[in-house]
């Protein structure tokens, strides 16, 4: 799937542009900021209401954002920004590297690698925050990918924040590395589960951009 035709599929307000799905959220809160800061001339209570409505309208449009990206070289790039909050081994011979999304970081998750959606199972739970060890029976999205290194498992989890998880795209699709494929509104966690014999590159702490970081190593 070409970048063009995910990216097209976009809300955008003032040309910045934004997530899809964000509009349920945004769009009230732009809609009562602007009427705040009309009545604002005419009143001082107006005026006072105003400032809080604008600037959590401005905060919801830097919440919101989904900046264009330079996708980077490498088998297996981050879904997700955020910090690298473990890298764990599995019994299965994966190794499992888990983002944090803290609320100031782009909500847009990214294919890792390039190939076809093989599932997307929604998974009910719970929604203890993300950094908690509980958060492993949070609400989530269970995604696994047919590519060149095999069955690739991504996991979007909600948190106490993120209570909702918007997948943009169905099981069968093809995508290149580096595309859209679902939002977390407000931040949460995203684990990617590395292949057995697939070196890990990044380290606990390290900082991570979704379609640039390199998680692998050659």
């Amino acid at each position: 799937m070409p970048h063009s035709q995910t990216s097209a599929h976009r809300d955008s307000l003032a040309g910045v542009r934004l997530a899809r799905g964000a509009s349920p959220w945004l769009l009230p809160t732009v809609a009562t900021a602007a009427l705040s800061l009309v009545r604002a001339r005419k009143s001082r209570r107006a005026a006072a209401i105003a400032v809080p409505t604008t600037a959590l309208a401005a905060g919801m449009l830097w919440f919101f954002r989904d900046p264009e990206r330079e996708i980077a070289q490498g088998r297996v790039i981050s879904p997700a920004d955020g910090v690298v909050q473990s890298i764990m081994p599995w019994k299965d011979g994966r190794t499992r590297v888990a983002i944090f999304m803290s609320p100031l970081n782009v909500h847009v998750n990214r294919a890792p690698l390039a190939g076809t959606v093989t599932s997307v199972e929604h998974v009910p739970g719970g929604f203890v925050p993300a950094f908690n060890k509980e958060s492993e029976n949070n609400e989530r999205v269970v995604w696994h990918f047919d590519t060149e290194l095999g069955d690739i498992e991504m996991v979007q989890i909600a948190g106490a924040v993120a209570r909702r998880i918007v997948p943009y795209i169905p099981q069968g699709t093809k995508v290149e590395q580096g595309d859209r494929i679902g939002l977390i509104r407000f931040g949460s966690r995203v684990d990617i589960y590395l292949p057995e014999g697939v070196e890990v590159a990044v380290e606990v702490g390290q900082a991570t951009t979704a379609g640039v970081t390199r998680i692998d190593r050659d």
